[in-house]
């Protein structure tokens, strides 16, 4: 498995990746929150001014690679003592395939290079990725509803993973 760096002024590539954000959220959310609500964040976090914007402001992100092919991507940026992981998706036709264990490893090395002691992420509370979390290990530690504008809510658990 690679994990490749998306570079900030990389254009085509950021293109590429908000090809791919929008391709694997709209399989998975479309049904989970709607697809108007869908719409509007895939507005906000995954258009090629949105990844600019979140690139420049420190987000890493990722595409993973295996066997030359794109199977998932992953973002993330330091915020206090922890990694926030912001974007962590497979296509879906790649889950179960024990990428996400090797997806994991990868961000909690890069967190351990900042000396930061967890992971933590926000997912939906109706989301079953909730189980996949759990079963890496990520326990809740609480729930925040937050107004994302437009009469949306993200209503979420906060997730977190200690590591040494």
């Amino acid at each position: 498995m690679n994990f490749i760096a998306l570079i900030k002024d990389d254009t085509d590539e950021i293109r590429k990746m908000s090809q791919i954000a929008t391709s694997i959220v709209r399989e998975h959310f479309d049904q989970l929150i709607g697809k108007e609500q869908n719409d509007y964040m895939i507005g906000l976090f995954q258009t090629e001014d949105a990844i600019k914007k979140q690139l420049k402001s420190g987000n890493r992100y990722y595409f993973v690679e295996d066997n030359d092919r794109i199977v998932g991507f992953t973002a993330f940026y330091p915020k206090e003592k922890a990694m926030y992981l912001s974007k962590f998706y497979l296509y879906k036709i790649e889950r179960g395939k024990g990428y996400a264990h090797q997806m994991l490893d990868f961000i909690v090395k890069e967190a351990q290079k900042l000396n930061l002691n967890g992971i933590e992420l926000n997912v939906n509370k109706e989301n079953s990725a909730c189980r996949v979390y759990e079963s890496l290990g990520f326990r809740i530690i609480r729930s925040e509803k937050n107004d994302i504008g437009h009469g949306f809510y993200m209503d979420d658990y906060v997730y977190r993973l200690d590591i040494l």
